[in-house]
């Protein structure tokens, strides 16, 4: 089968070559090519009827990669690439669709509004960037120098197009913000919620005083509910896939090949004048640096060799949690800090510390008969350092329990101490080490990760298999290989993540443009390669009513409590009358709360209560100390009674109007262009097929 693989994938690779389209084929090594020729479609997708190809796509990506690339100075690791391209895909739709409105709409660009802006007294950023001294001042001589050299024309063209395209989307943006305005009174509001303070007395008929079994429904009440609010109950499409996961994970030899080369790279050393440092800028998967570290930051392994090595050595390669390291020790020095080194044996208090005293003192005796501490731990230690036979590493003041620590920094290196109890339960310490040394090291990293023989072979491994299993059965060709076959809960179209697989929108696409039981070809996922098949296709609908049956009757109850509320909230009112005394409401309903909030402002926060949007409103538009509500709100019905409310400063809200119009301004504007945009995609006719040819 492998065999039959290798063929496989090298046929379109002898068709490509033959064709003349060995570029295209390495925009993006992950592209479906083969797909490509076969179907010969040239198109990852549309919008709106306009094809999409994939060299127009690919340049995109690739011209959008390169631009972060010199911006972070960073690559995009190839894990994150689909989610790239996802983002590319999303701004071109966007580009788009902005386009075509702009010409609908007739905004037009003059070639003299480009001039008048180049040229302008205040330059785009885009292109004065480029001109800014040591001072951090815009050289504009140099600028104009430039703009006008004719050896600068291509680069010119270039930024008359984005000067064009922001402009452009300037005239779209004073076009959609035309209609957005903030009246005096809406301001006035603002300041208001902001600035006028309140007081109030208030009596709440909240709604959990009420038992959920004083609350009468019927089931016909809850028909009515369900058969009333479609909306709450629809169910989006959903599917599920079978899967077989052939991992990336870096194998035994690949870490055997990296431990290998780093051998292979000290022996050099032994007999190279060359620095350390060079090796290390070679070599090294992380730059170079001189660390000063102490034991407690270093893995144990890596510490118990320094102890015993001098300044000028060479250390390992040994293997630490960044991956193979090999250190060079330039100098140890002497540290403030006193670490320690300790092993224990937990026995945990839980609920009966005399049990675990009576335990701890029977291991303690084991102990002194002899028996191994190590072993002793791995046995009966209730500790998660257990498997380690106790070994806690070593550690610092401060790092553990008041207790422990006394123990260990005072007791013998080598000798097991007798029993003490901390609020875990009881330990034996046996300390193992301690020292006051600073460890100054270079050193070469090498991470652990999976040569392109072992991913070749995954690929490979899972091409094999989706080949036999599209010409057999999925199911019964992975069982046979001995597969393990897993299966991802129900997703829909919009998610982001496929639960299990990870955000890979390629096979989300397979998953919702593909029938049941299709079987995918290979997809690569942050975990390895996966083959799928569409296990189930749930559509969209509602409910059953059985299912949610539950949930109307929580809400059915909670809405019967608000009505009961308010009916006890109106009785209160009528006693009370018109600017009578809140105080009285439990008479009518005696765990009606009655209280008072004092000094509150609209826009934030009421002593006793919270925020309320409901409550500070009512309070905001309440006649002075006439009996306002029933008012419904988060836990109930309020009556209020407003005693005190200041008065507007005309002075502050003539400093401040300006500004609260600018940022309801702002805020409008931010979301009329993002609603804008939605509306538009969803609008559009939208045909992504990016998922047949990146994989």
């Amino acid at each position: 089968m492998g065999m039959m693989a290798r063929m496989r994938s090298l046929a379109p690779w002898f068709i490509i070559t033959v064709g003349g389209l060995f570029v295209l084929f390495m925009v993006l090594s992950d592209s479906k090519v083969s797909d490509l020729v076969a179907q010969r479609s040239n198109n990852v997708g549309s919008i709106n009827g306009t094809d999409i190809t994939y060299q127009e796509f690919s340049n995109l990506v690739e011209r959008y990669r390169s631009e972060q690339v010199k911006q972070t100075g960073r690559e995009i690791p190839e894990a994150q690439m689909d989610a790239f391209r996802d983002q590319v895909w999303d701004n071109l739709v966007s580009q788009k669709l902005i386009d075509d409105k702009i010409k609908e709409l007739g905004l037009v660009v003059t070639d003299q509004e480009i001039i008048d802006v180049i040229q302008g007294p205040n330059p785009p950023q885009v292109i004065t960037q480029y001109f800014i001294d040591s001072t951090g001042n815009f050289n504009r001589q140099a600028y104009d120098q430039a703009i006008f050299d004719p050896q600068n024309k291509e680069a010119m063209l270039q930024t008359e197009e984005i000067v064009r395209q922001q402009l452009q989307q300037q005239k779209l943006a004073s076009y959609l913000n035309a209609s957005v305005i903030v009246s005096d009174e809406e301001i006035k509001r603002k300041f208001v919620e902001q600035n006028v303070k309140m007081s109030a007395d208030y009596a709440l008929v909240d709604i959990n005083t009420f038992t959920d079994s004083s609350i009468t429904y019927t089931e016909d009440d809850l028909l009515d509910y369900y058969n009333k609010n479609d909306d709450e109950f629809k169910v989006d499409a959903q599917r599920k896939v079978k899967y077989v996961l052939f991992s990336n994970e870096p194998t035994h030899d690949d870490s055997m090949a990296i431990k290998n080369n780093l051998e292979a790279i000290v022996k050099k050393l032994e007999g190279d004048t060359s620095t350390f440092k060079t090796y290390v800028e070679i070599y090294s998967d992380k730059p170079f640096s001189v660390d000063t570290v102490t034991l407690s930051l270093l893995p144990d392994n890596v510490g118990d060799l320094l102890q015993k090595s001098k300044p000028g050595d060479i250390i390992g390669p040994v293997l630490s949690n960044e991956g193979y390291v090999v250190y060079k020790l330039n100098d140890i020095i002497k540290s403030k800090e006193t670490l320690v080194r300790a092993s224990h044996i937990l026995i945990k208090g839980g609920n009966d510390f005399d049990a675990a005293k009576s335990k701890i003192n029977e291991i303690y005796k084991e102990l002194m008969n002899g028996a191994d501490f190590a072993q002793v731990a791995k046995e009966k230690s209730e500790d998660g350092s257990a498997g380690n036979g106790g070994d806690l590493g070593w550690f610092a003041k401060g790092q553990m329990v008041k207790e422990f620590e006394q123990a260990s920094f005072k007791g013998k290196i080598g000798k097991i101490q007798k029993p003490i109890k901390t609020r875990f339960g009881y330990h034996i310490i046996k300390v193992t080490g301690r020292s006051n040394k600073k460890y100054v090291v270079e050193k070469i990293v090498n991470e652990i990760k999976a040569s392109a023989t072992t991913l070749d072979r995954a690929y490979e491994n899972a091409n094999d298999f989706a080949y036999i299993a599209e010409k057999n059965d999925f199911i019964t060709e992975a069982e046979l290989m001995n597969y393990e076959i897993k299966e991802t809960p129900l997703f829909k179209e919009d998610t982001k993540v496929i639960p299990g697989l990870g955000a890979n929108n390629a096979l989300l696409r397979f998953a919702f443009d593909e029938d049941l039981n299709d079987i995918s070809k290979v997809f690569k996922v942050p975990a390895g390669y996966v083959v799928a098949i569409i296990s189930e296709i749930k559509p969209a609908g509602k409910k059953p009513f059985e299912e949610v049956k539950e949930i109307i009757k929580r809400k059915i109850i909670r809405e019967k409590k608000f009505s009961k509320a308010k009916s006890i909230a109106n009785e209160i009112k009528d006693k009370v009358g018109d600017s009578g005394d809140l105080s009285i409401a439990t008479t009518v309903y005696s765990k009606a709360r009655v209280s008072k909030a004092t000094n509150f402002t609209a826009s934030g926060t009421i002593p006793g209560i919270g925020r309320d949007y409901a409550f500070t409103q009512a309070a905001l538009d309440a006649e002075l100390n006439k009996i306002t509500g029933p008012v419904k709100a988060n836990r109930g019905y309020y009556l209020l009674k407003v005693t005190e409310r200041s008065e507007i400063d005309s002075t502050m809200f003539s400093i401040q109007k300006n500004a609260i119009r600018d940022n309801l301004l702002r805020q409008r504007k931010s979301r009329v262009f993002t609603d804008w945009i939605k509306r538009l995609k969803d609008q559009a006719d939208i045909e992504d097929n990016r998922y047949q040819f990146y994989r």
